[in-house]
């Protein structure tokens, strides 16, 4: 055994589903451990990320003007690449939560069949 097998071992797998309306988070050996409304809430005026899933969707008709929820998957097709990075980033992130490993997790993702390649390689690039 080498030691990449030997990292790989150690190293969590997450899948995620990343869907027009709803992210599922996978982790080997928990199942399950996220559903969450694939929404988010942004600052119009500075762009700055509020809120993703959940707490995002909580916020739509509840919030100044300036406040926006935005879904950033429509029909299957990525429609904000930046709020799509960041959304990921942000499940990865909620999946790691219990682990105390400097490791990066082993990450698979699914993604609607409508995308194009640039917008695969934006993923992958996440």
């Amino acid at each position: 055994m080498n030691f990449k097998e030997i990292l790989g071992g150690l190293s969590q797998d997450i899948a995620i589903d990343l869907g027009t309306a709803n992210c599922l988070v996978y982790v080997r050996g928990r199942g399950i451990i996220l559903s969450e409304p694939s929404v988010v809430a942004l600052n119009k005026k500075t762009g700055q990320v509020l809120a993703i899933g959940r707490e995002a969707e909580k916020m739509v008709g509840k919030t100044p003007a300036h406040i926006i929820a935005i879904r950033p998957l429509v029909n299957g097709v990525i429609s904000d690449f930046e709020v799509t990075e960041q959304m990921l980033r942000y499940l990865i992130d909620r999946a790691r939560q219990d682990k105390f490993t400097l490791l990066k997790p082993r990450v698979i993702v699914g993604i609607p069949s409508g995308v194009t390649e640039v917008e695969k390689k934006a993923v992958k690039d996440a």
